[in-house]
């Protein structure tokens, strides 16, 4: 009896220990799993923050492109005005000079006995061959200084008016490249500061009681 009795007491006491050994393997298991939850929950929220940080900057990149391209047109568009009015300028020069060209011969007597008001070349007559000598010397001369002269004015006021367009078309640009130069770093700062507030030390959380 007594054998029997000391045989159930140390089974009874086997099966307490196995108990303990499954209890502590239990809880070990649940704070293992519980730690693998945690970092899981922690990276979870770290690639979520990261998303909507890239979604954002995929926006502003969008709006930067679209700003971009709208200070494109914005330029071109300056760019064929100012070509169009150095067209115009150019054809008013060109008036100017006809009328510069006509106003000189008008003022010389002599070479108004060459060429009429309307402009055609007056002939004199056949009879006076040292008089027709001379005259077209004179003519010759005449349109040669003309020439040269129509092309300094032509080619003074050329210059002229495209270093003034050159002048305003470089400030456009230089202000354009100014502005998206501004617009980017300041996007650039601003992800920066998104990037580096998007990962915020993760608290320590307890085990399961």
């Amino acid at each position: 009896m007594m054998r029997e009795n000391r045989r159930l007491q140390e089974a009874s006491m086997r099966l307490e220990q196995e108990n303990d050994d499954l209890a502590h393997e239990l809880v070990t298991s649940k704070i293992a799993l519980r730690t693998d939850l945690d970092q899981a929950e922690d990276k979870a929220d770290v690639l979520n923050k990261e998303l909507l940080c890239t979604k954002q900057r995929l926006v502003e990149t969008e709006e930067e492109k679209r700003r971009q391209a709208e200070e494109t047109a914005q330029i071109k568009e300056v760019f064929r005005r100012e070509l169009e009015k150095a067209e115009s300028e150019i054809k008013k020069t060109t008036a100017i000079i006809a009328e510069y060209k006509q106003s000189k011969v008008m003022a010389c007597e002599r070479c108004r006995e060459v060429f009429s008001k309307e402009g055609p070349l007056q002939m004199p007559p056949p009879s006076r061959d040292n008089r027709d000598s001379e005259l077209d010397e004179e003519k010759d001369s005449l349109k040669t200084q003309l020439r040269e002269l129509e092309l300094e004015l032509a080619q003074t006021k050329l210059q002229l008016e495209l270093e003034h367009q050159r002048g305003i078309l470089m400030n456009e640009i230089q202000a354009a490249k100014n502005s998206w130069f501004s617009k980017t770093l300041g996007s650039l700062k601003s992800s920066g500061g998104s990037t580096s507030q998007s990962q915020p030390p993760s608290s320590p959380k307890e085990g399961p009681p």
